[in-house]
């Protein structure tokens, strides 16, 4: 009878820990900087927090604005309201204003 004695190797025994960490390293890196990782979250809430920001901006805009057409709108116009709407559209001033040049959306 004719009997084979293998020996023993190492590489053998280290196939199913280097598989684990493997798989365990790929999961645990897009667990952090995947698209719905950890790493995105704090991503997200810091972009919350500007464009909280920007709507409040906006707001405060609108409620200017919102003011600003209620005085022309309530029936009796403002004459200051009045004349600075028509010199901004006549681009028209006196002799003696002074007249001070800004650029929009700046």
């Amino acid at each position: 009878m004719w009997t084979r004695q293998y020996r023993q190797r190492n590489f053998g025994r280290l196939i199913l820990p280097v598989i684990t960490i493997v798989f365990l390293s790929y999961f645990g890196f897009h667990a952090w900087h995947g698209e719905y990782g950890i790493y995105s979250k704090y991503a997200l809430e810091e972009r919350a927090v500007a464009l909280q920001k920007q709507l409040d901006s906006i707001r405060s805009q609108r409620v200017a604005l919102e003011t600003r057409v209620r005085l022309l709108q309530d029936g009796s116009i403002e004459k200051d309201m009045l004349d600075e709407q028509a010199r901004r559209s006549l681009n028209l001033s006196h002799n003696d204003e002074l007249v001070i040049l800004r650029q929009h959306g700046g």
